[in-house]
């Protein structure tokens, strides 16, 4: 491990010299890119100068403890220096774990109704809010894509881009089958039903990140319509793009101009065919480790939100929060927090085997 913080720390010190270089800083695009990776090395490294000054501090307390006047003084240095080390060097380890490209990332995630009817819709429905009055929270803007609402105010599906700081980082343990046990609505006997609601959390990738082949692209434009299938919009602002060798179809119908939805559209199919091909490798770091957080698989349960128990229950962590309505209303950090926590210290477990 040391070795990789010395060649890391090297490094820093050869960017430091590189982004302070009047040429390299006369071509922006190649100083872009050496200031974003100096400032992704820049917390492994200082957490690794704060080892050494540490490591350094006990070498210095040793010898000192051999004079008698200060050797009291000394043990006291010594002693603090030795109970830093260790927590210093955990850091060091989680810091040393690869970083998610995606992490920095914006998103689409899209919501389905799944087992339940109209209940489903319904969860999806609570399900979007939840996510909203999160990204609320955090200060990220986020606009609709795609919406196929039902009459009584639920969703069949809806597609929607959160972008902020870190969306991808904070959202992407969402992927998955949330499952609601409650008593719904239009149950006239008040009998709890189990329904289901399929989300993925995709990140929003660029035209460099995954080449389509404009060949393979059906487009087709139609009329934006709004709850059970009434038309909201005269004209075919609406788009569908087909992508033929994968049979991904997406829907874009929010904005007014067909160019914007088409454009948005693609946001949405380039982020669905990157997820295929991530899914691929996941699966395959999935395949070397007896364990993970969770792959985003869409058919994995996830989550349950009974509302008899004011309970939320994460099967992946184990963990259960008892405030239902807090959690509903975007207050998700501790769950969040939780999950992240879990998964570096699984990625870390395969750092080690």
């Amino acid at each position: 491990m040391f070795e990789k913080l010395e060649a890391v720390e090297a490094r820093y010190e050869e960017l430091t010299k590189m982004i302070s270089d009047p040429e390299i800083i006369a071509n922006h695009t190649e100083w872009q890119k050496l200031i974003k990776e100096h400032s992704s090395i820049e917390e492994v490294v200082q957490k690794f100068r704060e080892y050494k000054k540490e490591l350094q501090r006990m070498e210095d307390a040793k010898e000192m403890m051999e004079d008698k006047e200060l050797k009291e003084l000394a043990e006291v240095d010594y002693l603090e220096a030795k109970e830093k080390l260790p927590h210093i060097e955990e850091e060091l380890k989680s810091l040393l774990i690869p970083k998610d490209p995606n992490d920095d990332k914006n998103i689409i995630c899209e919501i389905r109704g799944g087992a339940g009817g109209e209940e489903a819709a319904l969860f999806a429905g609570t399900l979007f809010r939840m996510y909203s009055m999160y990204a609320e929270r955090k200060h990220w803007k986020i606009e609709i894509l795609n919406e196929n609402e039902t009459e009584l105010g639920g969703y069949k599906e809806i597609s929607f881009m959160i972008t902020g700081k870190g969306a991808y980082s904070r959202l992407k343990f969402e992927s998955g089958v949330h499952r609601v046990q409650r008593v719904p609505d239009t149950e006239s006997s008040g009998r709890i039903h189990t329904s289901t609601a399929t989300v993925a959390v995709l990140p929003v990738v660029e035209d460099v990140e995954i080449e389509i082949n404009p060949a393979d692209i059906k487009m087709e434009a139609f009329s934006a319509s709004g709850a059970a299938g009434q038309h909201i919009n005269k004209t075919s602002s609406a788009v569908r793009l087909i992508h033929e060798p994968t049979g991904i179809v997406v829907e874009c119908q929010t904005e007014r101009s067909q160019l914007q939805n088409r454009e948005y559209a693609m946001k949405m199919l380039r982020s669905r065919l990157y997820n295929i091909e991530k899914e691929k490798q996941d699966s395959e770091i999935a395949n070397a480790r007896k364990s993970q957080v969770g792959s985003g698989d869409r058919s994995e349960k996830i989550r349950t939100y009974n509302y008899p128990q004011g309970r939320i229950t994460d099967h992946r962590i184990g963990m259960s929060i008892y405030q239902m309505e807090n959690f509903l209303n975007g207050d998700l950090d501790e769950m969040i927090d939780n999950l992240i926590a879990a998964d570096r210290a699984e990625r870390l477990k395969g750092e080690e085997e």
